[in-house]
C-alpha cells in the first residue's frame, strides 16, 4: 500500500466489502465523515475524517468502524479490507454526515463561477493517520467516473488533442448552509454571498428548490436583499415575498425602487397587496400606488419616481456640490433635471455633460433648449425607438400639466422587452 492513495465516492459505492480471508461480507452504501474534530483555525486545511462504513449485508444496513479497516486501489476503482471488524452505533454520534446521502448529488454555490453546480463525486485520500474527504467534483468528470466512463472518454478526447478539465471545489471552501437537510452548500460562507452581483446571486437563487431559497435569501441583510429581489423573476419575486412576514415583506419593498415594487405587487393578489401597502410607510406607499394606477401598457407604469431635480440658476460647479453632498443613488443621476418652482420640468442634463461643463456656468446654459420628454399615459411601445433615435440614457417622464413625474432607464425598457410585454 502507498502512504498516500487518492480515490472517489464513486470508487467505493456498490463495490463488495471482504473480510481478510476473501468472504465477501457485503456492498458499500455509504461512509461517514466527522466535521466535529475540524481544526477553524485560519490557514489549516479541512478535512473531515472517515470514521465509519455503511454496508448492505443481506437484507440490513451495518455500520462499521472505519477505523479497522484497509483500504486497496485497483485500477479504476477501490476494495475495503476488514481486519477486525467491528460494528458501531452512529445514534450517539453529532456533526457527522454521510458522503452519499448528505452531499452527493447537493447543489453548490461556485462563487468564483457565479452559479449552482451539482455535486457529482467526492474525493477522498487515505494516508497513515486515516482517511479525509478533500474536494467535491462539480464536473463532468465526475459524472463519467460514476457511470464507469471516464478513462474511456480521456482516451477519447486525448486521442482528439483535447484537454479535459477537472472541476472540483476543496473541501475547504466547502460549508453547509442547512446542517439538516444539506441541501445547499456554499463555498466559503454565507457572507460570501454578499460579494456577488445582485444578478449574479439572483441567478443562483432562482435555481434554488423553494425551502433553500427562502433560507439563503433570509441571510441577506434588508439593502442586498432588496437589490437582490430586484433582478429576480416575478414567479420567483412572489414566492419570496409570500415566504416572509408582512412586517418584513413591507420593509423590503420600502427599500426597493418604487416602479419595481410596484411590479411585485400588481402580481399579487388584491387583498395580500393592500395589506402591504398599509404596513408600508406613508410616502412609499403614496408613491406606489400612484404607479399602480397606469395600465401594464402606459409609460407611468415602468417609470422610476426617483429623479434628482435642480434649479435652472444654479452654476455647474453648484450642482455638483449638491450632488456629492446628498450621494443619491448612481442610477439616479445619470440624468439631472431643471424644474422651476412648482415642478414644472424644464430641462434634462446628462451627467457627463454637467461633469465637463465650466464650473461657472448655470445650468440653463447646459441644458437642452428642446428636450425629448414622454407623457406618463403614452404607450410604452415608444420608448425604444425614442432612445434609439436620439441616443438617450433616461427618458424624461411628464404629466398632462408638464410637471416632471419620473423617468424611464433604458435597463427598465430592456427588462420590458425581456419580460415579454407589447413593446415593440
Amino acid at each position: 500500500m502507498t502512504t498516500q492513495t487518492t480515490f472517489y465516492l464513486s470508487q467505493i459505492l456498490g463495490r463488495k466489502f471482504f473480510s481478510t480471508d476473501g468472504h465477501i461480507r457485503g456492498k458499500v452504501r455509504d461512509i461517514l465523515v466527522d466535521l466535529a474534530a475540524l481544526d477553524p483555525s485560519p490557514g489549516k486545511p479541512v478535512r473531515p475524517k472517515v470514521i465509519a462504513i455503511k454496508v448492505n449485508v443481506g437484507i440490513h444496513d451495518r455500520v462499521f468502524d472505519f477505523s479497522s479497516l484497509e483500504l486497496f486501489q485497483e485500477r479504476n476503482y477501490s476494495r475495503i479490507l476488514g481486519t477486525e471488524i467491528e460494528e458501531i452505533s452512529t445514534a450517539y454520534l453529532t456533526n457527522v454526515i454521510w458522503l452519499k446521502e448528505n452531499i452527493l448529488h447537493r447543489q453548490v454555490v461556485d462563487i468564483n463561477g457565479k452559479k449552482l453546480e451539482k455535486v457529482e463525486d467526492v474525493r477522498l485520500v487515505y494516508i497513515p493517520s486515516g482517511t479525509y474527504a478533500i474536494a467535491v467534483d462539480v464536473g463532468w468528470s465526475g459524472w463519467l467516473r460514476k457511470h464507469g466512463l471516464l478513462a474511456f472518454t480521456e482516451r477519447l478526447v486525448g486521442w482528439l488533442g483535447i484537454h479535459f478539465p477537472m472541476q472540483q471545489i476543496l473541501w475547504d471552501d466547502i460549508e453547509s448552509v442547512d446542517p439538516v437537510t444539506s441541501k445547499l452548500m456554499l463555498t466559503k460562507s454565507t457572507s460570501k454571498l454578499s460579494n456577488l452581483h445582485p444578478s449574479d446571486l439572483a441567478d443562483i437563487i432562482e435555481d434554488l428548490d423553494k425551502t433553500t431559497r427562502t433560507y439563503v435569501f433570509a441571510s441577506l441583510d434588508e439593502e442586498h436583499a432588496a437589490d437582490v429581489l430586484e433582478e429576480m423573476e416575478p414567479d420567483a419575486q412572489i414566492q419570496i415575498i409570500e415566504s416572509l412576514s408582512l412586517e418584513k415583506a413591507a420593509d423590503l419593498l420600502e427599500k426597493m425602487d418604487a416602479d419595481e415594487a410596484a411590479d411585485i405587487l400588481d402580481e399579487l393578489e388584491d387583498h395580500k397587496a393592500e395589506l402591504l401597502l398599509k404596513e408600508m410607510g406613508k410616502e412609499s406607499s403614496a408613491e406606489v400606488r400612484e404607479l399602480l394606477e397606469y395600465d401594464d401598457n402606459e409609460v407611468g407604469s415602468i417609470m422610476n419616481t426617483e429623479v434628482y431635480c435642480l434649479s435652472s440658476g444654479l452654476s455647474a460647479g453648484e450642482a455638483i456640490s449638491l450632488i456629492r453632498k446628498g450621494q443619491p443613488e448612481a442610477v439616479h443621476i445619470n440624468t439631472v433635471f431643471v424644474i422651476d418652482d412648482d415642478e414644472t420640468f424644464i430641462s434634462a442634463i446628462p451627467l457627463a455633460d454637467l461633469v465637463l461643463a465650466n464650473p461657472s456656468k448655470t445650468l440653463a446654459e447646459i441644458m437642452e433648449k428642446q428636450p425629448v420628454t414622454v407623457l406618463d399615459t403614452d404607450k410604452i411601445d415608444t420608448l425604444a425607438e425614442i432612445v434609439s433615435k436620439y441616443n438617450l440614457l433616461s427618458v424624461p417622464v411628464i404629466n398632462a400639466q408638464n410637471q416632471l413625474e419620473g423617468m424611464v432607464l433604458v435597463e427598465d425598457i430592456v427588462k420590458d422587452l425581456l419580460s415579454h410585454r407589447k413593446t415593440r
